[in-house]
């Protein structure tokens, strides 16, 4: 009951939704990272024999035992370190120094954040963290909306119902060609997102590798470096400040919230075909739609999932507009910032649990479907009209217009005025055999060939 303590939701209300991401976006995480590239990097300078030292195989095993076990409690005597230092990255590196010294290797101690700036260790370690919590978390959870979707619209790929325009009624569709649209915009993106690889630099205090040439003049610090950035998995940077311009970061971002204003179409949808009954929520006795109106059974997922990818997508609109702007060489104004990422995954995590909820817990309403296709047969006047222009009637749209529109017609009605029409008797039985609930095009082929 701790989590009732909790002040964000996301750690809270929905944390059941959300504790995935931990091992992602935590202080914990964080702080494991920053161990991680700073073990890496000396690992990386010893090996290639750049520091006047050496270690053992079995020295080398222990450093890296260093993050492989690193625990709460580690964490927590960085923190410790960290109300003395004032400065995180640099309470790690005491962190470390302790640890050396404990397995005696104190030696090693003066090359811990050697040719280093802070944002060296950030920019990689937070590109850590975003690649895991996307490979490991997000992207799965996307796939299992996409599925959900993918099964909804071949299920119900040739369920005729009509479409709307404007809110009004118009040519009809089906409903599993209205899940694909959603499917295939989502699966677009993703495959973008997929592809997207994040920058990393390594190139010192203002990006020009000052201390690195000084030092080791020797060394081609440029290769060496996209060595390094490219072995984590990240593309390299190699014109840049103190600081990695957050620009792939932003980009991947704009991804997400891309995906996300398709997941709030999607439920924006799914919450008037609910309204229209065109779906039914199925109902379960123990739960309660309203504390006063018992009748109700409320689209409450769907409502949940937009106000999360609403809270998410702030987010992203703060970070993108301002993590690629930094003052001269370096301000710290994307350092609070860029700690909320972890926030943006928490509220997209939860708008893709609760769209998947929703779509549990629908069922749809053949009935009402198909009462609303017989009652609107005006809808087959863009048909009509059609094989008249086909036949070279330079008025069909104006002779449907003064016949249709603003009216309810009925069958007989349309079949009264398709007989009147001077058109071949092949076109004419097409019409006459033609109903809004067949009158649906591509749409079964659209979905199943996508």
């Amino acid at each position: 009951m701790e989590q009732i303590l909790n002040i964000s939701p996301i750690d809270g209300r929905y944390y059941n939704k959300t504790h995935c991401l931990e091992p992602y976006f935590s202080e914990f995480a964080l702080i494991k990272n920053r161990v991680f590239v700073e073990i890496k990097w000396l690992l990386f300078l010893l090996d290639k024999k750049i520091i006047d030292s050496s270690i053992s195989n079995e020295e080398a095993k222990l450093l890296n035992e260093i993050y492989l076990s690193f625990s709460v409690n580690d964490a927590k005597r960085v923190k410790e370190i960290e109300t003395t230092t004032n400065h995180d990255v640099k309470a790690v590196e005491y962190f470390l120094r302790e640890k050396f010294e404990g397995f005696g290797l104190k030696r090693l101690n003066p090359y811990i954040h050697i040719l280093l700036t802070s944002e060296d260790i950030n920019n990689l370690s937070y590109n850590l963290m975003i690649d895991g919590g996307l490979k490991n978390v997000y992207i799965p959870s996307l796939e299992k909306l996409v599925s959900k979707l993918n099964q909804l619209s071949n299920q119900y790929s040739a369920t005729a119902m009509l479409s709307h325009t404007h809110g009004q009624i118009a040519t009809p569709t089906t409903v599993g060609k209205e899940f694909k649209v959603f499917e295939y915009r989502i699966t677009e993106i993703l495959s973008a997102l997929k592809q997207l690889k994040l920058k990393g630099k390594l190139s010192g205090t203002v990006g020009n590798y000052n201390a690195h040439i000084l030092a080791y003049p020797e060394v081609d610090w440029i290769k060496l470096s996209a060595e390094f950035v490219q072995n984590l998995g990240f593309l390299y940077n190699p014109v840049t400040t103190q600081i990695e311009s957050h620009d792939t970061v932003c980009l991947l971002l704009s991804h997400i919230k891309i995906i996300n204003n398709i997941i709030k179409d999607f439920n924006s949808d799914m919450w008037l075909y609910i309204s229209n009954d065109y779906f039914h929520e199925k109902i379960r006795s123990e739960e309660v739609g309203s504390s006063v109106m018992p009748h109700k059974v409320n689209p409450i997922n769907h409502e949940n999932s937009m106000a999360n990818i609403e809270l998410a997508n702030g987010l992203i609109d703060a970070l993108v507009n301002n993590l690629s702007i930094s003052r001269m060489q370096r301000d710290l104004s994307d350092s609070s910032k860029i700690r909320n990422i972890g926030v943006i995954f928490a509220h997209s995590i939860i708008s893709i649990s609760e769209s998947l909820k929703g779509l549990e817990k629908i069922e749809i309403n053949q009935e009402v479907i198909d009462a609303e296709l017989e009652k609107n047969y005006s809808v087959l006047a863009e048909a009509i009209q059609t094989i008249l222009r086909k036949n070279g009637n330079e008025d069909a749209y104006e002779k449907l217009k003064k016949f249709s529109r603003g009216k309810v017609l009925s069958k007989q009605d349309l079949h009264d005025f398709i007989s009147s029409l001077e058109i071949p008797n092949s076109d004419r039985e097409a019409l006459l055999n033609l109903s809004p609930k067949t009158y649906i095009g591509l749409a079964d082929k659209i979905v199943k060939s996508n």
